[in-house]
């Protein structure tokens, strides 16, 4: 029901910041619930953080609360992770994924998935 496709992805110091973008295009792009994950290579993919359809709600995991901001604008059918203060352990591929019935922090719940973009940070 929606093609998500992620970019912003690079290489940054420890310390920067990265804006990634997830453009997404279907008949009903705004009333999705959008998340990021992330997934370093040999490893499990990990939850980053989630917004709703409307935008209201947002909630993060433990490792990126007050440093990554997820945001989206519906008329740009368009989600949004602003990472600050990265650190290398940030170091994953990054994806954006879509779902219609609610916010969660499992991967498994979303159908939907982008091809993924690569967060690089050096020490």
């Amino acid at each position: 029901q929606v093609h998500l496709v992620e970019s912003g992805g690079g290489l940054v110091q420890a310390g920067g910041s990265l804006r990634l973008s997830c453009a997404g295009s279907g008949r009903t792009f705004s009333g999705y619930d959008m998340g990021w994950f992330r997934q370093a290579p040999g490893k499990q993919r990990d939850f980053v953080a989630t917004i709703s359809w409307s935008g209201e709600n947002t909630y993060y995991a433990d490792s990126a609360k007050g440093r990554f901001t997820i945001s989206r604008d519906n008329a740009k059918r368009t989600v949004y992770l602003q990472m600050n203060s990265l650190k290398p352990e940030d170091t994953a591929v990054y994806y954006c994924a879509a779902k219609d019935r609610g916010v969660s922090v499992i991967p498994g719940l979303y159908p939907y998935w982008g091809q993924g973009t690569q967060v690089t940070v050096s020490s």
